[in-house]
């Protein structure tokens, strides 16, 4: 702790975060406190997202996070050449995103199986951030369940207008 800054060091890397002024920090015998002065409706919510933040800081330096996106559609494919991760999901072009360096991403495509990508990252906020600017690019519709989904996601599908006669 400096100035208002925790910073949390591990073996999958650094991660630093600024403090609100208003929240107290102490650490003792490796355990670090948050406390907050009043229980007025303002400090009682930056206690919880400032004690979320460094636990989630805390669990990424030490075990780090994953997820795993499914692309479910004809001819939806994807592969990685280091960080740069090319798209292609039945527009007329491809799409290219360069991720960030902090960010590691495996592709897998197997026959018959729907395209993998997983990414691993030891901050929650970044790959979480990253995870939705990739699902953007195609959300799930609920008529086919088409789109890109996270491993494991429920759909709730439609049955569309043909159900009504």
């Amino acid at each position: 702790m400096d100035n208002n800054v925790v910073t949390v060091k591990g073996p999958k890397g650094t991660l630093s975060q600024d403090v609100n002024p208003a929240i107290k920090l102490e650490l003792e015998d490796g355990v670090l406190t948050v406390t907050r002065p009043n229980d007025e409706k303002q400090n009682r919510a930056l206690h919880g997202l400032y004690r979320s933040l460094i636990s989630n800081m805390v669990i990424g330096v030490s075990e780090g996070y994953k997820k795993e996106l499914e692309l479910v559609g004809v001819g939806y494919r994807v592969t990685s050449t280091g960080n740069l991760l090319d798209l292609a999901l039945g527009y007329t072009h491809n799409i290219y995103i360069m991720l960030p360096p902090e960010i590691k991403v495996e592709t897998k495509s197997e026959r018959n199986k729907n395209p993998l990508i997983i990414l691993e990252s030891a901050d929650k906020q970044l790959i979480g951030q990253v995870c939705a600017k990739i699902r953007s690019f195609r959300k799930v519709e609920p008529y086919k369940g088409k789109g890109i989904r996270f491993v494991g996601e429920v759909v709730r599908r439609k049955s569309g207008k043909s159900a009504s006669k």
